[in-house]
């Protein structure tokens, strides 16, 4: 009896203290997307600086590794297009690459990440660019399958060949 009033002692005691919700922890993701942004501007501002980067006034820089023929065209939105390339992040981590695959890329110049909707009717058939791509021209803050929110990502873009919508 005497452990019962004791135990119950205790939980009126302890009462208040338990019906309190406890602290919420920090969102770690949240806190990772905010260091992620933070780095990611600060790589784009030195690589700006880097000989040959371009930097395009919605923050996509680019660098001309190859440039094809002059005359030859340059693909628009709608047009089919087809390209091998690498995808990595600042840190090298290769997270797609029609190069291993072996086997390009052929899509509609549509619906994919915003850089390369800007970049690639900048390109002629033949080019081989490196995008370096921000997060706001990319995936933004949410991550996507191996690539965390608001990361940099870098592409290399080899436009072998395109199909005109017309």
């Amino acid at each position: 009896m005497r452990t019962a009033l004791i135990a119950l002692g205790l939980i009126l005691a302890a009462g208040p203290a338990l019906a309190q919700a406890p602290s919420p922890a920090p969102d770690v993701t949240v806190n990772a997307a905010g260091d992620n942004l933070a780095k990611s501007t600060a790589w784009l501002a030195a690589n700006a600086k880097q000989p040959g980067v371009i930097s395009l006034p919605s923050g996509l820089q680019y660098k001309v590794t190859t440039s094809g023929a002059k005359t030859a065209p340059s693909p628009k939105e709608g047009d089919i297009i087809k390209v091998h390339y690498e995808g990595k992040l600042v840190d090298g981590t290769v997270f797609d690459s029609s190069f291993e695959r072996g086997h390009p890329m052929i899509a509609p110049l549509g619906g994919l990440v915003p850089a390369w909707m800007e970049a690639i009717p900048k390109m002629k058939v033949g080019d081989e660019w490196t995008l370096f791509v921000p997060p706001s021209l990319g995936y933004g803050d949410r991550d996507a399958g191996p690539i965390p929110a608001n990361s940099v990502m870098i592409f290399r873009v080899k436009l072998i060949d395109m199909m005109t919508a017309d």
